[in-house]
């Protein structure tokens, strides 16, 4: 059987490459999934992400399955339940940060419609598809990033920095930045097309 190419990032370890061959670089359109990667992201800040993978499910229940309504009623009660979640980081900067996310998160759905609507159009509505053949090409920030975390961190949210911006426009699609010689380079770019397809046939 021929074996896969894929990104160098995922080793050999089976979650983070079941994340990478799955998840990573598909283009999403749904809010609470875009939550869900902000939360994480916010929490990776200094951590590696196989550590915040690990503890993906423990977030999930411990943030009521990711849905920003009930996050942002939070509060101290709830905050010293967090900060008592062994599955979670115990990070109260991080903790206080994403309820104030879920808060700016809800004000953003408001006034776009939603923020998927919001988020998209800092790369033009359709994900920018690169060519890196090296680890090393990848870039830790671009001027698309640098302008959404300045957008996001006017609008009130934390740990959003604009690194931890590319990494979120990394995962949900935004941008494809799987290595050319990985399988799912074109894999997610046909993904990437099927959907303009869909949504202009929806118009």
């Amino acid at each position: 059987m021929k074996t896969l190419r894929r990104c160098e990032w995922p080793t050999t370890d089976p979650l983070m490459q079941r994340y990478h061959d799955e998840e990573w670089g598909v283009p999403v359109h749904d809010d609470a999934r875009h939550f869900e990667f902000l939360i994480l992201e916010g929490a990776q800040a200094g951590l590696s992400w196989e550590t915040i993978l690990r503890k993906r499910e423990a977030y999930r229940r411990a943030y009521a399955g990711f849905t920003p309504r009930r996050v942002e009623a939070f509060g101290a009660r709830e905050v010293r339940r967090l900060l008592g979640d062994a599955g979670i980081v115990r990070n109260r900067l991080k903790i206080n940060a994403s309820i104030r996310n879920a808060k700016a998160f809800l004000e953003v759905q408001r006034e776009f419609g939603s923020f998927d609507d919001y988020v998209w159009r800092f790369v033009g509505g359709a994900p920018r598809r690169n060519a890196w053949r090296r680890p090393q090409e990848l870039p830790a920030r671009t001027s698309e990033s640098d302008a959404l975390s300045k957008d996001l961190i006017a609008r009130g949210f934390s740990f959003v920095g604009s690194t931890i911006i590319y990494a979120h426009m990394q995962a949900t699609g935004l941008v494809n930045d799987h290595l050319v010689h990985c399988f799912r380079y074109r894999e997610v770019a046909s993904l990437a097309k099927k959907q303009a397809v869909g949504s202009l046939a929806a118009v």
